[in-house]
């Protein structure tokens, strides 16, 4: 079974009804550029066949609500009065609500279900991951429009500012705006991108 009917069933079992929306955003790997995208550089990633998923649907009130497949433990906090609570994974959703609060989007709130195949801890973005698909979650739950440079710089701040993790905008960007079959040159000054097409099959190890 798919993640992302696993996400859809587990949102059906804890709400009593289908979601209204799927969010997905995937992990990434580097091919060129190490460190250059926190000195103003070029990078180079690729998005791979792993992501986050959230299935989810839009609430009435400002109310977050949202558990994952993959941690114990529910996050709840209003979009009115947030409040931080160190080493717990829902940080990372809250702090994307603060970044895009901070950068004027009027937000909603909405319930879903989080689940992962992006390996944590193996350098494949797994926290960006998240950060974009919660964005991309606000962004149709709050109905603004997605523009993948700045909602990857509402991941970085949220990852920067308020879990408390200093990273570049690399991995935020490839999430936000990568596509299948390429890789994404990035000018880490501007956020310009280009998409450089790959070989057929091709396998990155």
């Amino acid at each position: 079974m798919s993640i992302q009917q696993q996400v859809v069933d587990a949102f059906k079992a804890q709400y009593g009804g289908a979601p209204s929306f799927v969010a997905r955003a995937p992990g990434r790997v580097n091919l060129i550029g190490e460190h250059t995208d926190y000195n103003d550089g070029f990078v180079l990633p690729m998005a791979i066949d792993r992501s986050t998923w959230i299935a989810f649907r839009p609430r009435e009130d400002d109310a977050v609500r949202v558990s994952s497949m993959n941690f114990e433990g529910q996050g709840q906090f209003t979009l009115s009065a947030m409040e931080r609570q160190n080493g717990f994974w829902a940080e990372y959703v809250k702090g994307v609500a603060w970044a895009l609060a901070s950068m004027g989007y009027a937000l909603r709130g909405w319930e879903g279900v989080i689940s992962s195949d992006v390996p944590i801890g193996a350098g494949l973005s797994s926290s960006a991951a998240m950060e974009m698909a919660t964005a991309r979650a606000f962004s149709v739950s709050s109905d603004f429009a997605w523009q993948a440079a700045t909602m990857a710089r509402a991941g970085q701040q949220a990852e920067n500012g308020w879990v408390g993790m200093n990273c570049g905008i690399m991995d935020q960007m490839i999430s936000a705006a990568g596509k299948a079959d390429h890789a994404l040159l990035i000018d880490c000054r501007s956020l310009e991108t280009a998409l450089v097409p790959l070989p057929p099959q091709t396998v990155v190890v």
